[in-house]
């Protein structure tokens, strides 16, 4: 599960899940969710891996997350399936997503980054919690 929030200029994300992997793939969904009007109208027509190297759960969300950005911004690629593995080594993902059509994908913001700002992964007594803070 997640949510957004207001944080002055900028817009939260509040990542909720079982477990680490799914936490990734929730925050991936709520990034896109930021970033185009429905996500439910992406299909994951084209598949891509990922690969990010760390141990910090907190580093490897913001590594995750503006990887995911920079897919966006830089092949105009929307995402919404995610398969994600994390082990000691890092991070290791299969993504699912389709290139933007504007008359099929609204925009809702323009995501400028990933910021540090706020940045938390915890556990929690249900699982793992996450918060993030995105400039849009």
């Amino acid at each position: 599960m997640y949510e957004t929030f207001d944080h002055t200029a900028d817009l939260g994300l509040r990542i909720t899940a079982a477990d680490l992997p799914e936490l990734f793939c929730e925050a991936a969904r709520g990034l896109f969710s930021i970033i185009v009007a429905d996500p439910k109208d992406i299909v994951g027509r084209q598949q891509e891996h990922i690969e990010i190297a760390g141990q910090r759960p907190d580093e490897l969300l913001f590594d995750w997350l503006s990887e995911l950005l920079y897919l966006f911004e830089s092949r105009r690629l929307l995402l919404a399936d995610f398969d994600v593995e994390i082990d000691a080594a890092g991070l290791r993902a299969v993504i699912r997503g389709e290139p933007w059509d504007p008359d099929r994908h609204p925009l809702e913001h323009e995501v400028k980054a990933v910021t540090y700002h706020g940045l938390k992964v915890e556990t929690t007594d249900g699982g793992w919690l996450a918060e993030v803070i995105v400039d849009i």
